[in-house]
C-alpha cells in the first residue's frame, strides 16, 4: 500500500470509485444543494419570462391546473419571474403555508409518530434478531435476504442490529462473518426498494410524487400501496440473485474462516437472543397489530358502516378513502404494536415512557424539517416559476417524437436515479428534485406516477452498496474490520460489485418487463395513464 494511501486511512486513491468518492466528497450538504437549486431555478425562471418560454397542450378538462391558463380546450404555461412583485410577496407571505402545506412533510411526522414508539421500546430490534437467530444453515442465506429487506421498516435499526447480526451469525455457524455482512448488506442497502409490506419509505416518495403529479391533475392523491406489487416482486427477484451471489462468488473468494465460535462469540450470539420478557412482548405486539387490522377491515366492509369505502363511486374509486387513510393506519400500527411490545417486555411502565418516545422521535427528525423547508419552497418556487410544467411538456413532445416504448423511458429514469445515487444518498432528496419535471412529463406521454415512483426506488437501489458517500458505508467497514482488521474501502466496494451488478441488469429487465406486460404495480395501480390533455406532436 502506499504513503498516501496509508494517509488517508487505507482508502484506495485510484480507480473510478476514488474518482467517485473524491468527486462526491466535493458536493455540498443536500440542504445546500437545495439552496443552490432555488438560487439557479430564480436566474432561469428570469431568463424564461424575458424570452417569453411556454407550453401549450390540448386540455380535456374543465378547470385548468394551478397556474395554468385554460382557454378554448388549450391548457397554456407562460414562465414567470420569481423576482416579479407577485412571486416575492407570494414568497414571504406564504412561507409557513407553503412548508406545512408540503405534503411529505405531514405524512412522515404522523408515520414517525408510531414508529418511533416500535423503534425506542426494541419491538424492531427484538423481530430481527427472532427472525434470524435460530435459522438453519442452508437456508441462512435466503432467511437474510428477505429478512434483510424486511427490516426498512425498522429505520436505523436494520444496519445497527441486522448486519452485525448477520456477520455474527455466520461466525457461529463456521462461515466467514464478512459474507453474512455483505449479504445482509446486499439485502438492506441494495435491496432497499424490495419489501414485503407498504411502509414509511412508500408514504415518504409518494408525498413528493403527489406534489408533482398535481402540476397535470390537481385531482391526482397518493396510494401508499401504489408499488405494493412491485416491491414484493423485488423481493421475489433480489433474494435468490444475493444467495448466488453469496455462496457461489462471495464466500469462495473469501475462502474459509479461520476463527472459530469460542467463548467470546458464544457469550455474544447469547446476548443477542430474545429474552423471555421481549418474546412475552412479541407475543402481545402480534395481537394488538392483528387487532389493529382488524380495526381497518371493519372501517371497510361492516355492512351499513364503512367509513373507508366511498359508496357514492364505483369501481377503484371506492377505495380511495381507504388509501388515504393507510398513512394514519401505519402509525397506529406502529404505535400499538409498540406500546403492546413495550407492556410486554417491561420497557413501558407508564403513558408517559410512549409519549417521551414520540418526543424523541419528533425530535431526530429535525434535520429532516430543515431539509423539508427548502425542499418544499424549491418545489413551490418551481410551480410559481411554471418551468416545470414548461419542462415537461416540451420533454414530452421530444420523448413522444422519438416514439420510445414507456420500458425504455422507464429505465432512462431507472439508470439517472442510479447515476445519481453514487452523490447524493438521499432518496427522498433525489425525487424531490426529480420528480417535478419527470413525473408530469410521463403523465403526459401516458405513464403513470406509480410507474414512474417504481423506477425511480429501483434505480435509487442498488448503487447504494457501491459508494463510500452513503451515509452508513462507514459504519459497515467498520463492522467488516471487527472480523478482518485490514478490511478497506476497496474491499467493500469488491466484495459488494458482484451484487451491484446483478441487481443492476435484473432490475433493468424487471422494469422493462412490467411495463411492456402492462403488469399491476399495486392496488388500484397500473402502469398506464390516461392524460387529461394531449401533445400537439402527432
Amino acid at each position: 500500500m502506499s504513503q498516501s494511501e496509508l494517509e488517508s486511512g487505507g482508502r484506495p486513491n485510484r480507480g473510478f470509485l476514488a474518482i467517485v468518492e473524491r468527486l462526491g466528497n466535493l458536493l455540498p450538504d443536500p440542504i445546500m444543494i437545495f439552496v443552490w437549486l432555488i438560487a439557479g431555478l430564480m436566474a432561469f425562471s428570469a431568463l424564461g419570462a424575458a424570452l417569453g418560454w411556454s407550453a401549450s397542450f390540448a386540455f380535456t378538462g374543465t378547470e385548468a391546473p394551478p397556474f395554468g391558463v385554460l382557454k378554448d380546450g388549450v391548457l397554456t404555461f407562460q414562465a414567470q419571474s420569481l423576482f416579479s412583485e407577485e412571486n416575492i410577496t407570494r414568497l414571504f407571505t406564504e412561507m409557513p403555508r407553503t412548508l406545512t402545506g408540503f405534503a411529505p412533510l405531514g405524512t412522515v411526522l404522523v408515520v414517525i409518530f408510531g414508529a418511533a414508539v416500535a423503534e425506542r421500546v426494541g419491538l424492531f430490534s427484538a423481530l430481527i434478531r427472532a427472525s434470524l437467530r435460530n435459522a438453519p444453515r442452508v437456508i441462512l442465506t435466503p432467511m437474510v435476504a428477505v429478512v434483510g429487506m424486511m427490516s426498512h421498516h425498522a429505520s436505523d435499526a436494520a444496519y445497527v442490529v441486522f448486519i452485525p447480526l448477520a456477520g455474527l451469525l455466520y461466525a457461529s455457524v463456521g462461515r466467514h462473518p464478512l459474507v453474512g455482512i455483505a449479504a445482509a448488506f446486499a439485502a438492506v442497502s441494495g435491496g432497499f426498494a424490495g419489501n414485503i409490506t407498504p411502509g414509511q419509505t412508500d408514504v415518504i416518495l409518494f408525498g413528493f410524487t403527489q406534489e408533482a403529479a398535481r402540476i397535470i391533475d390537481p385531482t391526482w392523491t397518493m396510494n401508499p400501496l401504489g408499488n405494493w406489487w412491485f416491491i414484493l416482486g423485488i423481493v421475489v427477484v433480489f433474494t435468490p440473485i444475493i444467495w448466488f451471489v453469496t455462496d457461489r462468488i462471495v464466500e469462495p473468494r473469501l475462502g474459509a474462516w479461520g476463527g472459530e465460535a469460542d467463548d467470546g462469540l458464544k457469550a455474544e450470539l447469547a446476548r443477542s437472543a430474545v429474552t423471555d420478557l421481549e418474546a412475552r412482548g412479541l407475543r402481545m405486539a402480534g395481537v394488538a397489530a392483528l387487532g389493529v387490522v382488524l380495526a381497518f377491515a371493519a372501517l371497510a366492509l361492516w355492512p351499513g358502516y364503512t367509513p373507508l369505502i366511498d359508496e357514492s363511486k364505483t369501481g377503484p374509486s371506492q377505495l380511495q378513502p381507504l388509501y388515504g387513510a393507510l398513512v394514519g393506519g401505519f402509525m397506529l400500527l406502529f404505535l400499538i404494536s409498540g406500546i403492546a411490545f413495550g407492556v410486554g417486555a417491561g420497557t413501558v411502565r407508564t403513558t408517559q415512557d410512549v409519549i417521551e418516545k414520540m418526543i424523541d422521535g419528533v425530535r431526530v427528525m429535525a434535520p429532516y424539517i430543515v431539509f423539508v423547508f427548502f425542499a418544499a419552497h424549491f418545489v413551490a418556487m418551481f410551480n410559481w416559476s411554471r418551468l416545470g410544467p414548461i419542462a415537461a411538456i416540451h420533454g414530452a413532445e421530444a420523448l413522444k417524437g422519438l416514439a420510445l416504448p414507456p420500458a425504455i423511458l422507464l429505465v432512462s429514469v431507472q439508470g439517472f436515479s442510479s447515476l445519481l445515487d453514487l452523490f447524493i444518498g438521499s432518496a427522498s432528496a433525489k425525487w424531490s428534485a426529480m420528480a417535478p419535471v419527470v413525473v408530469p412529463m410521463f403523465m403526459l406521454l401516458g405513464i403513470s406516477p406509480e410507474m414512474t415512483t417504481a423506477a425511480y426506488r429501483m434505480g435509487d437501489s442498488y448503487t447504494n452498496i457501491m459508494t463510500p458517500l452513503m451515509s452508513y458505508f462507514p459504519l459497515v467497514l467498520a463492522f467488516c474490520r471487527r472480523w478482518t482488521p485490514s478490511t478497506g474501502v476497496g474491499s467493500l466496494l469488491a466484495l459488494m460489485l458482484p451484487y451491484a451488478l446483478g441487481f443492476m441488469v435484473v432490475g433493468m429487465a424487471m422494469t422493462m418487463t412490467w411495463a411492456h406486460f402492462d403488469l399491476p404495480l399495486g392496488p388500484g395501480a397500473e402502469v398506464h395513464y390516461t392524460p387529461r390533455g394531449k401533445l400537439s406532436v402527432p
